[in-house]
């Protein structure tokens, strides 16, 4: 097995030579076979292990656990977490929130002991069950896809060996592992379908794990390709959104052109809806999916993901996507010269000090310059607000600023995120926008503050 370990890694690349690997261990056959063949392969590996506070030989088993790695001098980090408890306090399952507390667990161990990749233990067997309870649960083709090989920064190299081989290796070369009772209790969904349903396929195909496994990887590869084509329609049809301060939003919103989505194929653009809601960070479900595919026709119309923080609009001419996180007001003071940052929005503010330019100001420029002597008190940025009024260059009379966001085509979102830049008598600059008569430079002028606005990074 070790050959065929080795040979597996070499031929994905999939972990770098010389790799410093955290492997979940439970001290389970899967897990000792994995930190065992890990060792034996030369990587320099941690073995990390979770207390689950649900039975009281866990003590037990931890000490063995660190034990056996001390006899192979692996170096052992555990932690312990009250898994019944998450359960109730989160209202999920138990299974849901062991895993929950293993990858917490995980990620931030793997910070801690600065390794390179986090390692688990998933078999060719857990892949097939994993397939298997997807398909229980009428999941499409990314669930029937099964357990990823990589996901991030957390590796499965034992997905092409079953559970079988991984006990059998463990035998063979005097390692020692427990038996999880919870293995064997069938309330459990994946012990149901391991003592029941995966018995009884293996009766009409010996071969049936296999078989399932390569099924699994022929829909893996024809998914990818449908998420390609619908990525590739996305990126088509996107208009993008505030002009030069599309920087302000990109993280939040999103919007393409709705003749062009509803062009496509069913099965590309209910995709194509599903791959920019994930992107946002809300997946929805089949029946939201359905839901914005039966109502795309009509004029206007939205669907909001399950727990409200993404919404799906639409009218005539687009179909615009936006986070409906709120956004607190601000007020900050502008460091001059210098810079001053928001990584909670992605901009930056330059300052610095110079000579006057021959070149004509722009009206809505990310640049500006400012002559100095009229500068009263110190700048400072903050978060527009009703009432807000200036009078812009070249213009009679004052404006709302309100007015004036919304004649720049700015989206709401980008209005709560731009930055107007005030003094002691109130707003200097809208960045993008306008900057106001008062700062008009005249000949006499000798000393400039130019302020430049854009993104972070």
């Amino acid at each position: 097995m070790l050959a065929r370990f080795i040979h597996h890694l070499e031929s994905t690349s999939l972990i770098p030579a010389g790799a410093k690997i955290l492997v979940g261990y439970s001290g389970g056959a899967d897990s000792t076979c994995l930190l065992h063949l890990l060792k034996l392969a030369g990587f320099d590996v941690v073995a990390g292990h979770l207390h689950h506070g649900m039975r009281l030989e866990a003590d037990k088993e931890l000490q063995l656990c660190e034990a056996f790695c001390q006899d192979l001098e692996i170096p052992f980090i555990s932690g312990k977490a009250d898994v019944p408890r998450m359960s109730v306090d989160l209202k999920m399952g138990i299974e849901e929130a062991g895993r929950m507390a293993r990858y917490n667990f995980l990620e931030q161990a793997v910070r801690r002991l600065e390794c390179d990749f986090i390692a688990t233990a998933h078999t060719r067997t857990d892949h097939v069950e994993t397939v298997l309870l997807n398909l229980t649960r009428g999941s499409g083709p990314t669930g029937l896809t099964g357990i990823p090989a990589q996901r991030g920064n957390i590796f499965r190299p034992l997905l092409s060996f079953s559970r079988t081989e991984t006990e059998q290796y463990c035998t063979e070369n005097g390692l020692w592992f427990h038996n999880d009772p919870g293995n064997e209790n069938v309330d459990f969904s994946r012990v149901r379908i391991r003592q029941r349903v995966s018995p009884e396929l293996a009766v009409i195909n010996p071969n049936v794990e296999a078989a399932i496994a390569r099924c699994a990887s022929i829909i893996d590869a024809e998914d990818r390709f449908l998420n390609g084509a619908a990525a590739a329609a996305l990126e088509q049809s996107e208009i993008v959104l505030n002009g030069d301060l599309a920087f302000l939003t990109r993280d939040i919103e999103m919007a393409f052109a709705k003749p062009v989505l509803t062009s496509l194929p069913p099965v590309l653009f209910k995709r194509a809806i599903r791959l920019a809601f994930d992107s946002l960070g809300a997946p929805i479900d089949f029946d939201q999916t359905e839901a914005i595919s039966d109502q795309i026709s009509q004029s206007n119309g939205s669907v909001t993901a399950d727990g409200g923080q993404i919404v799906c609009e639409w009218n005539q001419e687009q179909i615009h996507f936006r986070v409906l996180r709120p956004t607190e007001t601000f007020r900050f003071g502008v460091t001059c010269p210098g810079e001053t940052e928001s990584e909670e929005f992605g901009w930056k503010i330059t300052a610095r000090l110079k000579l006057p330019s021959i070149e004509r100001q722009k009206r809505a420029a990310l640049v500006v310059e400012l002559p100095k002597d009229q500068i009263q008190g110190e700048l400072y940025f903050r978060s527009c607000q009703a009432g807000d009024a200036m009078q812009p260059l070249g213009f009679e009379g004052t404006r709302k600023v309100s007015d004036l966001l919304s004649e720049a085509g700015l989206t709401h979102a980008a209005r709560v995120r731009l930055p107007l830049i005030c003094d002691f008598l109130g707003p200097i600059w809208l960045p993008g926008v306008c900057f106001s008569h008062r700062m008009y430079m005249n000949v006499e002028c000798m000393s400039i503050v130019a302020l430049s606005f854009e993104p972070l990074n």
